[in-house]
């Protein structure tokens, strides 16, 4: 995505998605980039060379996904991008706390948006692994609770996987977290399950009162 005002907070930014991810949620709204092996639109000279065009009309890049952070690379990229003089913003569903760690402790991006797909309890069956191992995603949050690095958590909510329970749960998990959004889901053709639905606009709004005690600011997307 060539420009965004949106992405990226206080920064006129482009995206780049990466293909790749270890996540199955029936919810994503970009299912065509889940396998590392579909075929690029831009390789990476390629993106150095629309970056070095854009000096002095974009401050930053957002890299998302799938998962960046499946990317070996990611540190080397985002160091070549920081030295073009331009900001990075990463979107993460926290999984990969080592890399996370590394190019934070790096000085390679500068602000980060993780995904909280859910509670604790419910976490694998929201993001289509019902076995899945939360250890990672646990890591994740108490590095970036420790303030390293400018942050925002998120959850992208469905009346099919949330409740007042699980909210209660996300912000005890998330307790002092800097920001929190909760984002009203929106069906696209490319979502490739069928019979998702969002929650309306009071709901969401109950949901934004119970977590609101937890974390110094939270508000709703999308609504």
């Amino acid at each position: 995505m060539k420009m965004t005002l949106l992405d990226f907070p206080g920064q006129v930014a482009c995206t780049v998605f990466l293909g790749g991810c270890d996540m199955r949620c029936p919810f994503c709204h970009n299912s065509e980039l889940l396998d590392m092996g579909a075929p690029a639109e831009m390789t990476e000279e390629e993106l150095y060379a629309f970056l070095d065009k854009r000096h002095g009309l974009l401050d930053g890049v957002v890299f998302t996904g799938g998962e960046p952070l499946l990317r070996k690379d990611i540190a080397d990229v985002m160091k070549k991008i920081r030295e073009m003089g331009f900001k990075i913003k990463l979107d993460t569903n926290g999984n990969h706390p080592d890399r996370l760690i590394e190019i934070v402790e790096a000085g390679l991006v500068d602000y980060v948006a993780m995904d909280i797909k859910n509670s604790p309890d419910k976490y694998g069956v929201t993001i289509g692994l019902p076995d899945f191992d939360i250890s990672n995603v646990k890591k994740s949050v108490e590095f970036l609770l420790q303030g390293k690095v400018p942050y925002e958590f998120r959850t992208t909510v469905l009346s099919n996987f949330h409740t007042i329970d699980s909210m209660e749960k996300i912000g005890k998990w998330i307790q002092g977290a800097e920001k929190y959004f909760l984002q009203q889901f929106v069906d696209r053709d490319t979502v490739q399950y069928k019979g998702l639905s969002s929650c309306p606009k009071e709901e969401m709004e109950a949901f934004l009162s119970i977590v609101k005690p937890y974390v110094k600011e939270a508000d709703l997307r999308g609504v």
